[in-house]
């Protein structure tokens, strides 16, 4: 046997072996704390000719007091950095990173097998994905994820936003994902042995359905997706509004709503910006128990949302909603809400989400944070490390599979 031949076979025996791992790991969401991924930040160097994607503020350009960022990420562990037209205190140059490259996916998907996060829910914006710059862009992101999430076996799920999308695009959607599929055929586990299934079929998102904020589709389409999307034998997560179950609020009053969560298995409340810490225990108790109730009457698994904070002063402007950290006593107080509910799994947004100020991954302090003109960037609390968060969740998910004691009150760091 030549030295080629010796190679692949022991590349076929190392997927073998990894894809059974995998399939008896990564057979259900349950016992599982997932975060999202966004994945859309660009550096005009990177390759992807997009620019300052998701950095810059509208035609303004990026730049001192012209930025869409609230946090600054901490770049010191990025192998690929770039300059930026900010600088620290000191008068040295800011630099940030792109989600283009490999050894930015790869790095945030290591820090996720560190702290113990299982893995992301990797967002493809159909908004995005009409056009061939952000195909590509959104393609090989995803492509960084999926061989990062199998060298640091961690779990990953295709999930679609539909924001922006319209009447019609849902043929779009499936017609991506069949793509997608005939790529990595993600149901045989082998050029993807980490995706995530959930009831026995490989689980696909869907984010943005029952919203009563005029969106340009509607529950038909959703239908069809739906439909579309178990003719090809996917599990599905729904993404539905806060009050889906009351039809109320957030949501449309049309009660076919509760026809399509019933077609799909997973449900996924969105709550970002729904409370603040004060507010929580009073908002999770009206709903989160019914909630759970409604759908195990009807055979569906719930996951609430939690998230560490909100921001977005430089992307809305001042007046915009702002929701406080605490340091950590907020998103702790939502992650131990949900299990104490009896949540099975959970689902953190979002892990790089500097743009709304809920990223959990690695950003700056306030006191590192560069200058920005007559802005500013809001940073994470001086009195806490660059990754108190990932370490925060993944605690959380410790105390999800039982491997701590659960408890209401925010762990202690201990070095």
């Amino acid at each position: 046997m030549n030295k080629n031949k010796i190679i692949y076979s022991l590349l076929c025996a190392w997927l073998f072996v990894n894809s059974a791992y995998a399939q008896k790991k990564y057979d259900s969401y349950k016992g599982l704390l997932m975060t999202g991924y966004q994945g859309w930040f660009n550096a005009p160097s990177d390759g992807a000719g997009r620019g300052w994607y998701h950095y810059k503020k509208g035609g303004e350009g990026f730049k001192p007091g012209s930025t869409s960022v609230d946090f600054w990420p901490d770049t010191k562990e990025y192998t690929k950095r770039y300059q930026t037209a900010f600088s620290h205190k000191d008068g040295s140059p800011a630099y940030t990173f792109s989600s283009y490259d490999y050894s930015t996916v790869n790095l945030h998907f290591k820090w996720m097998k560190e702290y113990g996060i299982d893995g992301a829910f990797m967002q493809r914006f159909v908004s995005e994905i009409k056009g061939e710059s952000g195909r590509k862009h959104f393609d090989k992101v995803l492509d960084n994820a999926l061989k990062s999430a199998a060298e640091y076996d961690r779990s990953i799920v295709v999930m679609y936003d539909l924001s922006g999308m319209k009447s019609g695009d849902e043929k779009l959607l499936l017609a991506d994902l069949d793509r997608l599929d005939k790529t990595y055929d993600f149901a045989k586990r082998q050029k993807a042995p980490t995706y995530l299934f959930h009831n026995g079929k490989p689980l696909v998102s869907i984010w943005g359905i029952g919203f009563n904020d005029d969106r340009a589709y509607g529950l038909p389409d959703a239908e069809k997706l739906i439909d579309g999307l178990r003719a090809r034998g996917y599990s599905i997560m729904i993404g539905v509004p806060t009050y889906w179950r009351e039809l109320k609020s957030d949501t449309e009053s049309n009660p076919k709503l509760h026809e399509l969560i019933k077609k799909c298995d997973v449900l996924l409340p969105w709550f970002v910006g729904r409370y603040k810490e004060e507010s929580y225990e009073a908002f999770a108790a009206k709903l989160i128990p019914g909630d759970i109730a409604w759908c195990k009457a009807n055979g569906i698994d719930y996951v609430p949302l939690c998230f560490p904070g909100f921001s977005w002063e430089n992307l809305k402007g001042e007046s915009s909603a702002y929701i406080d950290r605490n340091a950590g006593k907020f998103l702790w107080k939502q992650l131990a809400g949900g299990i104490g509910y009896g949540a099975e799994m959970l689902y953190v947004a979002m892990f790089d989400e500097i743009d709304e100020g809920t990223a959990i991954f690695k950003t700056a302090r306030r006191s590192e944070v560069p200058r920005n003109g007559d802005g500013k960037f809001e940073g994470i609390e001086d009195n806490l490390d660059n990754d108190y968060y990932l370490w925060l969740t993944g605690e959380a998910g410790k105390m999800l599979r039982k491997e701590r004691v659960f408890t209401k009150e925010i762990p202690s760091r201990k070095k």
